[in-house]
């Protein structure tokens, strides 16, 4: 089965740290552009960062200067460095993967079951 699953999620003090991590499993052969977006409460899901393939990445001008996107192509793993929380960080985060190849379904879209976020002043 071709999935994507998170980790890294929690609780953190306003100014505090958390890392995520999304990895895909089930025969990947490859994977496009990967992202992460998050969904607060009462709020449309938003777009928070991307990376390509070839690494090229773009942020929401809320996070920029605070969150750092990653990935290894090697391990079809994709990582969200989230630094200076802040309250309205708060969300279900979710990752995101495009164009991805496997032997039995060919290219897909995979959403990740999210992850929660909680920053507290």
């Amino acid at each position: 089965q071709v999935q994507l699953v998170e980790s890294g999620g929690g609780l953190v003090q306003a100014g505090g740290s958390l890392g995520l991590s999304c990895a895909a499993s089930g025969g990947v052969l490859k994977i496009g552009a990967m992202a992460w977006y998050r969904q607060a409460p009462g709020k449309q899901r938003e777009l928070v960062a991307r990376i390509t393939g070839g690494l090229a990445t773009n942020y929401a001008d809320s996070v920029k200067g605070r969150f750092t996107i990653s990935r290894d192509n090697a391990k079809n793993t994709m990582y969200l460095e989230m630094n200076n929380l802040q309250p309205e960080d708060t969300a279900v985060y979710y990752c995101n993967a495009g164009g991805v190849l496997t032997f039995t379904r060919g290219y897909s879209e995979l959403w990740g079951q999210g992850t929660l976020v909680t920053v507290s002043t």
